[in-house]
């Protein structure tokens, strides 16, 4: 298994514009030189829990899998999909399908589904594990995610600014417990009605618990690792 090339992106988000989150995004891709790259929770359409559904097969969706193709990228992305679903699709060369659904939302999203369960996608050999926003600090949900064999643990959140220690203090822990790299993408700046600021400082954890890469708080930043098989220490 060759070493994996992963970026954690914050673009700014144009709320319920799809067309435009997906051009930030195509540009992103192109910018961060990386085999994989992460976005934030509901990054296409920013955090409005009343932003229409988004199926895979939505035209406006090809100008960000043109950008995958051009630089042989995988892109996840978040959006409300149908179920209704938090969802984080994967967009690459083969086009546009939803990987994962949140399996544990928030007692404000009373208006998705819990997700049917953990799930893992494989690129170039690595197996990804993935993750929504709250997902992250439920430990059935990692436990249960690193149980199907994982070498990363992937994740888009929205947090309050506040709130980027505790996405630290998660991310921290899912790595030394379980012995994988961590990446979590973060959303910043304003996304939607419930967050005129958020978090950012998008990170990647080392298996050890030692921050790889990190990024501030301003919208737009991208942080980007070279994740080594030889370091894993999975349990």
């Amino acid at each position: 298994m060759r070493s994996l090339v992963i970026a954690v992106a914050q673009p700014p988000v144009h709320p319920l514009d799809i067309a435009a989150n997906v051009t930030r995004h195509a540009a992103t891709v192109r910018a961060s030189a990386a085999r994989v790259v992460v976005f934030p929770e509901l990054s296409l359409t920013g955090y409005d829990l009343d932003a229409a559904l988004l199926s895979p097969d939505d035209p406006r969706l090809m100008p960000l899998v043109e950008s995958c193709t051009a630089t042989d990228t995988v892109a996840l992305v978040g959006a409300p999909v149908p179920g209704p679903y938090i969802g984080m699709l994967r967009v690459d060369a083969d086009g546009v399908q939803v990987v994962y659904r949140k399996q544990y939302p928030h007692h404000t999203e009373q208006r998705f589904l819990p997700g049917p369960g953990p799930e893992v996608i494989e690129v170039d050999g690595w197996r990804l594990g993935l993750g929504v926003c709250r997902d992250t600090g439920v430990e059935q949900h990692a436990a249960e995610t690193a149980a199907l064999g994982i070498d990363a643990y992937v994740a888009g959140v929205v947090d309050q600014p506040a709130d980027d220690v505790t996405l630290a203090e998660r991310a921290l822990r899912i790595s030394t417990t379980y012995g994988v790299w961590t990446a979590v993408a973060s959303c910043a700046g304003p996304s939607g009605p419930a967050y005129p600021a958020t978090a950012g400082r998008s990170g990647i954890w080392q298996p050890n618990g030692m921050v790889a890469a990190r990024a501030g708080r301003a919208p737009g930043e991208i942080a980007r690792a070279t994740l080594f098989a030889e370091q894993l220490a999975r349990v």
